[in-house]
């Protein structure tokens, strides 16, 4: 511990915070599809698959990120393979903002999917690279946070947009297209400022000293140790640690995944990201303004409700940012995904018989409310940082890829099919699933996963080799 404390937290602070920035273009460009879908797809006379697709190509993108994040910030590094989200972002952005067709619009935002999928395995483990044992939770948390960041973000601009769009008079016709006649535009388009932002800072950060012991870089490693930490002794402990854990190691990346223990880890890692998106936030996340419309909720009520889900969820995961190095991983999952249990049955069952009964649309936003209060606290939170932490410093990148094109999978379905299970299975029939689902995640978690909190991650790779 004493070795803990001589870390330089604001440097390590500052670090993350750039990282992190990933998260909150992660997390805009996740959100601003839901207030663009309606006039997306009567602008472009969209059918109900061609609408799952407008908001599932962006997953697809996602789905070639994530596959590419671990080779190429293995090979390339994390920074680079940062700068070069940034550089993704910046073109979708942009793109979105002038294209001239859907055809163009689609392709426009598979880049930006791409950006996303690095981002959501790379920022993550750059920051548990860098980040002390004891609060390494706590800054890999603030990815989450600058996730939610970026989702409300998203809702706040799609509502003022929204609200402006038939009362505000733009000076030029071009402006007056993207922020009125054609509104979506300007949503798409109001994240080139953060991605321009991202860009820049990127270029401020050292890349990952683990990394560069990997490739055999000691000085260089080394001289960033010396910058983390306050210390000569603490520089020098931490760079013996790390060297010792990837000593001996002959075999390729691929031949230690299909070792017994890292296999599992793999494969453990890989299922609790596919199973948390068949629990039903990131359906509420695309298609909110769609369930709250469809529950009697006009349209301005409807955008407006998707902000205080942001809220929620952004000020819920400021809490578990602060108690997750307290609490510990599991016990926040245990309590949240018990709780969302219940507020998915609820849902579901207002969704059978609160019209029949007369219930007022205002008890299913609390309930919404309510479980992404659920979520944010637990599966939202512990799972970038379980998937940061679990796997050994010589297939970080390759593990993490796996485990997120698996979570990008899952997110890509639930994108594509919400609308189609809307309306066959019912809303009720589908809020019901989405419990049952929570069944095999709290399995795996109870009796799968071991508790991380505090453990270093030289520590955590001897646990799953069984040392």
């Amino acid at each position: 511990m004493k070795a803990e404390r001589s870390y330089n937290l604001s440097y390590v602070l500052f670090l993350s915070f750039v990282a992190a920035l990933g998260g909150i273009l992660f997390g805009y460009d996740t959100a601003v599809i839901s207030g663009t879908t309606a006039d997306v797809s009567a602008q472009f006379a969209l059918s109900e698959m061609s609408k799952g697709w407008y908001v599932g190509c962006a997953l697809v993108g996602s789905i070639v990120g994530v596959a590419i994040a671990g080779m190429m910030s293995d090979f390339l590094g994390r920074k680079k393979t940062l700068f070069i989200a940034a550089v993704l972002f910046s073109v979708s952005a942009i793109g979105c903002c002038l294209c001239v067709g859907f055809a163009d619009l689609v392709a426009y935002r598979i880049i930006g999917g791409v950006g996303i999928g690095i981002v959501s395995i790379v920022s993550p483990m750059y920051i548990s690279e860098i980040s002390p044992a004891r609060i390494r939770g706590t800054m890999v948390g603030l990815y989450q946070l600058a996730v939610t960041m970026g989702l409300l973000l998203a809702y706040l601009i799609n509502y003022v947009i929204l609200s402006d769009a038939s009362e505000a008079a733009w000076s030029s016709a071009f402006m007056q297209r993207i922020m009125s006649s054609e509104m979506w535009r300007g949503m798409l388009g109001s994240e080139s400022v953060v991605t321009v932002l991202f860009l820049v800072v990127v270029l401020f950060i050292p890349e990952s000293p683990r990394w560069l012991i990997v490739r055999g870089r000691d000085e260089a490693a080394m001289g960033i140790f010396r910058r983390l930490r306050a210390t000569e002794s603490g520089a020098l402990e931490e760079f013996s640690a790390t060297k010792d854990s990837i000593a001996g190691e002959v075999k390729s990346e691929w031949r230690v995944l299909l070792e017994p223990g890292i296999r599992k880890a793999v494969l453990y890692g890989s299922a609790i990201a596919i199973l948390g998106q068949f629990m039903g936030v990131n359906a509420v996340l695309y298609y909110g303004p769609d369930i709250f419309a469809d529950a009697g909720l006009a349209s301005k009520d409807s955008s407006l409700s998707t902000v205080l889900v942001g809220l929620v969820n952004m000020l819920t995961t400021v809490l578990a940012v602060f108690i997750i190095d307290r609490v510990g991983r599991k016990k926040l999952i245990y309590f949240g995904v018990t709780s969302m249990i219940v507020c998915l049955v609820m849902i579901g069952c207002y969704f059978m018989f609160g019209a029949r009964l007369g219930v007022s649309p205002v008890v299913l936003l609390v309930l919404f409310l309510l479980y992404i209060f659920s979520q944010a606290i637990s599966i939202s939170a512990v799972v970038f940082v379980l998937l940061s932490e679990m796997y050994p410093n010589r297939v970080r990148g390759i593990a993490m890829s796996i485990a997120g094109l698996s979570l990008w999978v899952g997110t890509y379905l639930i994108g594509q099919f919400t609308p189609w299970c809307m309306s066959t299975l019912t809303p009720a029939g589908t809020f019901f699933l989405f419990a049952v689902m929570c069944l095999p995640y709290m399995y795996i978690m109870r009796f799968k996963i071991p508790e991380t909190t505090g453990k270093t991650l030289e520590e955590i790779e001897q646990y799953w080799k069984g040392r």
